[in-house]
Formats: structure tokens, sequence, C-alpha cells
């Protein structure tokens, strides 16, 4: 199993679990992968680090190592191990950075999906909808919809809180 850190156009970073890297060329060839955040499927592959089995190098050494510790391969494999733990840390520390991102990426998720469900949809008429809002002639509730950058920019103006969010796709799919 290879484990690809993967991250689309608006720089929404996750994993992707493959059989092999030419899996992951061939799904990516057949628009199979998307961001789970956006739906996009311009994904691009990061960087990443082997992930090495080293644990038996964490515990120290075998039986017939412990009996000679102060040879020049006891010295070397203690320094080897210590040198591993550090590069460890570095790893639980960019691992947890990782999971940071991933929670604030979940909890805007949450947090706009809470806001596509407690509104209505007034589709393009959002600008002149939020117009009668304001000025009273239309009962006031929470609306979303499509305005042109234009509009968005004459209701500002005149007044009228806007906020311009991402069509993401993602948001009218129950939260997992």
């Amino acid at each position: 199993m290879l484990v690809l850190n993967l991250c689309c156009s608006l720089d929404h970073g996750f994993e992707g679990w493959f059989a092999s890297a030419a899996d992951f060329e061939s799904q990516q060839a057949r628009d199979l992968v998307s961001c789970p955040m956006c739906g996009s499927n311009e994904v691009r592959r990061l960087p990443s680090a082997p992930r090495l089995n080293v644990s038996h190098l964490r515990h120290g050494a075998s039986g017939a190592e412990r009996a000679d510790t102060a040879s020049p391969a006891a010295i070397a494999a203690r320094s080897e191990s210590s040198s591993i733990s550090s590069a460890s840390e570095v790893d639980s520390s960019a691992s947890s950075a990782a999971e940071s991102l991933a929670r604030v990426q979940a909890q805007m998720m949450q947090a706009l999906r809470a806001m596509v469900s407690q509104s209505e949809n007034v589709g393009s008429r959002f600008a002149e909808e939020a117009r009668r809002i304001h000025y009273g002639e239309a009962e006031p509730r929470s609306i979303r919809g499509q305005a042109s950058r234009a509009d968005t920019e004459a209701l500002v103006e005149e007044g009228i809180a806007v906020l311009p969010l991402p069509d993401v796709p993602g948001l009218k799919e129950p939260l997992q």
C-alpha cells in the first residue's frame, strides 16, 4: 500500500492510499482522484518522506550485541538510534501540524455546511433578494445564491453585508 500526500488547486492537503504509484497515475488520468474538501480533480502529489521500519533500532541491540556494548558497532548503532529518534520527533511534529490543519479544514466545512443548511438558496436572484431584505421589502432571513463580482461590490457599497464563498460541491453531502 502506498500512502501519498496530495494537494488540490486550492491547496487543500489530504492523503490518498493506492496500490502503487502506477495505480495513482492511472486513477488521476481518469479523474477518479478528487479533493475531499472541494471536489476538485486538479490534484498534485506532494513530496513526502519515506516511511522506514526502524523500531528495531530504537529499542536497543539484540542479545549478542548487548554483550559488547562498548564496541564501535554498538556505539554507532546507539548514535544512529538517537538520530532516528530526532527524525522521528520532527516527523511527529509534522504529523501534528497536518492533523491540526485537517481539524481546521473539517471545522470550516462543518461551519459552511451549517450555513448552507440554514439558508434559502435564491440562486441568481441573490443581489435582488438581498436588496429587498435590506430595504424591508421582504422578510429578513438568511439567503445564499450566485452574484457577479460587480453585483457583490455594489451590495457592499450599499451597506448590505455579504459573504462571498466558493461553490464547494462537498457542502451538500452529509458530514462524515
